[in-house]
């Protein structure tokens, strides 16, 4: 790709390349406004909140610059050390990003986890901060404004002076305004070359994405506790032995860990129906990922009270 810089800086002329992070308290939009601005699934989404567990890197291709989008835990007050770890991953996130994209959904009024996180936001330093308000599709123009002035003033009140270097609504479910935010933090960006190659969407190893997608459909349809005590470990993905280049087949083993027998029963289901379900669904994802045919083998296994054990969270990869 030609080089568009000048020396100068003008903005017209200038090609922008760097990193933005989304926070927000859980379940506010994040991973799926990370897989909009992409174009493709690169973070697990799900209903339950705290479903992310690793800062997935998305990113996103403009003639004018690259976005890398760091998508990581939603912030929230810890009660276990998994928690803290979490929220202690988002900090340290937090200090090497170029701009911080903050996520507060359209269609809940900003509440004590909002404040808690727009002060931490506060003393990260001088970082253009840009609020987005997500899920603008699931309330109407007027609530929709009503909210867009209380985000308004609650930068005001953390940040001083005019708040928030931008304020954006944003639908990723129906692509209302998504490009409009891919614009906004690309501007943030730093003057640089890009930084990964064209067409290239995501630096996360391949195991990491399985893992995802094994979570994802393991979360579909469970009790609440589930999604805090889920962990999920990709053992190996090797071809199978002696097939033909023409008709491969990757072996893919997969421990899923919960932290009570009771937890065990629920992600098998009666007569391992449910696990089986688990199965399908992952694997139609991980086989457009892979880009080739898999046979997935999962295992459920106790580890018990896994999120307040340091040993435990280690070998889980926490």
């Amino acid at each position: 790709m030609a080089d568009s810089r000048t020396r100068d800086g003008d903005a017209a002329e200038t090609y922008r390349a760097g990193f933005a992070v989304l926070v927000g308290r859980p379940n506010a939009g994040k991973s799926t406004l990370t897989n909009a601005l992409v174009g493709q699934k690169v973070a697990i989404t799900s209903a339950k909140p705290q479903t992310t567990r690793h800062t997935i890197r998305g990113i996103v291709h403009r003639e004018d610059g690259q976005l890398i989008l760091v998508d990581t835990p939603g912030l929230h007050r810890p009660r276990t050390l998994l928690g803290q770890r979490l929220n202690d991953l988002v900090a340290e996130t937090l200090s090497e990003v170029d701009a911080i994209g903050f996520c507060l959904p359209a269609d809940e009024r900003i509440g004590p986890g909002d404040r808690f996180i727009a002060n931490q936001l506060a003393a990260v330093g001088r970082k253009p901060i840009v609020a987005i308000v997500t899920k603008a599709d699931l309330v109407d123009r007027g609530r929709l404004a009503e909210q867009l002035l209380a985000v308004e003033a609650l930068g005001r009140e953390v940040l001083g002076g005019e708040g928030w270097a931008e304020l954006v609504p944003v639908s990723a479910k129906d692509g209302y305004q998504v490009a409009i935010v891919e614009k906004i933090l690309i501007a943030h960006m730093p003057p640089s070359p890009p930084l990964y190659p064209d067409g290239e969407l995501t630096d996360e190893p391949e195991a990491v994405m399985v893992a995802e997608l094994i979570r994802e459909a393991a979360l579909e349809g469970v009790r609440d506790e589930l999604p805090h005590s889920l962990a999920v470990v990709v053992e190996e993905i090797v071809p199978r032995e002696g097939r033909s280049e023409d008709n491969p087949l990757l072996d893919v083993r997969v421990n899923l860990f919960v932290e009570r027998p009771s937890q065990k029963a629920i992600i098998i289901g009666r007569g391992g129906e449910r696990l089986r379900e688990v199965g399908t669904a992952a694997r139609r994802g991980i086989e457009a990922l892979l880009g080739t045919r898999i046979y997935l083998d999962l295992h459920v296994k106790v580890a018990k009270d896994w999120q307040r054990d340091p040993k435990q969270l280690g070998r889980l990869g926490f």
